[in-house]
């Protein structure tokens, strides 16, 4: 019954006004012609000397038209043969073809749509609050709503798009039909009670979203994301909080990961005054030793949190052997990284040359980083109208004459920047087999290629979409919550009260979830790397690292935050 009331209030929707006029002017014709015949029926019957009643006549007619035949009222005559030929094609064509289609085209279709598109709100609820509001859907998009959802934050994507809506929240996106420059569109989304709003678009449209919400409330928070340096300022004038040239960062990280003069430990990252560095253990005394052997936490009380090997993270154990090829991960206060650096810092064989494939916003930031640090660098682009100086090389990177020329044989390492994934793979195979030892790191766009980059050959892989979803989780957590390096996070919760007064090594921290703890917040005292021995208590803030899984398992079975 319920679904047949919907059905009843759907086909008196103004929206359906149009096509029940349509479907009204069809069965009128229909009418017409069903009477028409039935009283033509009278008067051939009458040639024929013959006479029946008026139900009969429109049974008969009924009967032809629907083809059904039943053959108990025939004429005998050519005329009567011929009429009835005549009413029997008009059924074909206006019972059977045109009156489903038209009904199929002009109600059904449209109920269903309607349907479809009811499932897809248009208004949040008036108790929804502390939610993130997105627009624009892509990686960053994909990745923000994971990590948002495992941190439990409600959140909404705005899409005007009906029917990709419905497609969204197929796949189990929460979304909200409006546009995106409409203000209705986020008094509906309740976006004075909003934690933050996303701005993703283009710099035009983003602008036009942040002056929008401003309009709306001046407290909110709106992170924009901007393409050209030009839309920085526009974008913080029509309103922005923070504004992001996400693929400059990402150049940017992917050059200064380049290893450049010297073995000091680059600080990647930080939470309060504890610092994570990545540095290279190449022409180093730690060569060939096992980390129980190189005693860096005796000695510097610095600890080695993770070992990257030819993109392959290691979480770290007495027996791990670290290699030429191994990059570590260390945390540490300032004071312990610089005691590092001044045992292991010695000047390295200057770079010959970094080649980077692509020259588009990636490449060209990544460029801009190399060449303040005065390290020769080589653009392979394919584009002519984007080759601007000596530093390019036109052609492509998939060529190897091209790469001969980019000095493929002199490079220590190679930036894959393009912004196809398919591309990246495939260059990434293609400098592994000609270069087996030159260091690559490449771009990628979507999370499940990143796997696939790392066995093509790439040393480290920086996600464009992870980067730019934990800047901003960090903007709604600031300092609880750090990446700092493709699936290897840093993030901080206060101590559970299942682990009030046991010892570190008594929690079975590592064992159970696969995080480390790496140091306790004690009221503002950072304890970096505490000792095994050491016993937690009420009001301690755990600082842990662990891949995305492991502190999936942390929060699933230390929920609670006491």
């Amino acid at each position: 019954m319920k679904i047949l009331f919907n059905e009843f209030l759907f086909l008196f929707n103004k929206r359906q006004e149009r096509s029940i006029r349509i479907l009204r002017k069809f069965l009128l014709l229909l009418l017409v012609l069903v009477c028409l015949y039935t009283v033509l029926f009278h008067f051939v019957m009458l040639h024929e000397d013959r006479q029946f009643s008026w139900i009969t006549g429109l049974y008969w007619t009924l009967t032809v038209m629907s083809t059904l035949g039943f053959g108990d009222i025939t004429f005998s005559t050519d005329l009567g043969k011929v009429f009835s030929i005549v009413v029997l094609l008009s059924g074909i064509i206006f019972l059977l073809t045109m009156l489903p289609f038209v009904f199929i085209q002009f109600i059904y279709l449209p109920w269903l749509e309607s349907q479809r598109a009811s499932i897809a709100p248009r208004e949040l609820p008036a108790t929804t609050e502390r939610h993130v509001i997105l627009t624009g859907y892509d990686p960053i998009c994909v990745n923000l709503m994971e990590l948002l959802k495992q941190y439990r934050y409600d959140h909404v994507l705005i899409e005007p798009d009906i029917r990709k809506a419905v497609e969204l929240h197929d796949l189990g996106y929460p979304v909200l039909v409006g546009e995106p420059d409409d203000p209705a569109t986020y008094r509906s989304g309740r976006v004075e009670k909003a934690a933050l709003v996303f701005a993703n678009i283009d710099d035009m449209v983003n602008t036009n979203i942040a002056f929008t919400v401003r309009e709306i409330t001046r407290e909110i928070p709106i992170v924009a994301s901007a393409d050209l340096d030009d839309s920085v300022n526009i974008l913080e004038l029509a309103g922005s909080s923070h504004v992001f040239q996400f693929k400059k960062m990402l150049g940017h990280s992917m050059a200064r990961r380049v290893l450049g003069t010297s073995t000091k430990a680059n600080v990647i990252g930080n939470i309060d005054s504890l610092l994570i560095a990545e540095a290279s253990a190449m022409k180093t005394s730690l060569e060939g030793k096992n980390l129980e052997q190189a005693e860096l936490r005796q000695r510097f009380g610095i600890t080695v949190v993770g070992v990257w090997e030819r993109g392959r993270l290691h979480m770290p154990r007495a027996e791990t052997v670290i290699t030429p090829s191994s990059l570590l991960l260390l945390a540490g206060s300032a004071e312990q990284l610089r005691d590092y650096d001044e045992h292991f810092s010695r000047d390295r064989d200057p770079v010959t040359r970094v080649l980077i494939l692509g020259g588009g916003r990636v490449g060209c930031a990544a460029a801009q980083i190399l060449d303040e640090r005065g390290i020769d660098y080589r653009i392979i682009e394919k584009k002519p109208a984007l080759v601007k100086d000596e530093h390019y090389v036109q052609g492509s990177a998939a060529d190897i004459n091209t790469l001969k020329t980019a000095g493929i044989g002199l490079a220590q390492a190679v930036l894959v920047t393009t912004h196809d994934d398919p591309t990246n793979i495939y260059l990434s195979i293609y400098c592994r087999k000609l270069r087996p030892d030159i260091r690559i790191i490449s771009r990628a766009n979507h999370d499940r290629n990143v796997a696939q980059l790392h066995s093509a050959g790439a040393d480290l892989v920086l996600s464009y979409g992870s980067m730019a979803a934990n800047m901003i989780v960090n903007l709604l957590m600031p300092g609880e919550h750090l990446m700092i390096a493709e699936g290897l996070y840093v993030f901080r919760v206060d101590v559970h009260s299942s682990l009030v007064g046991k010892r570190l090594n008594e929690s079975l921290i590592r064992r159970d979830t696969g995080c480390n703890v790496i140091a306790v917040n004690n009221k503002g005292d950072m304890i970096a790397n505490p000792d095994p021995s050491f016993r937690f208590a009420k009001g301690h803030e755990l600082i842990l690292i662990g891949t995305h899984d492991a502190e999936r398992r942390f929060f699933a079975s230390y929920s609670e935050k006491s």
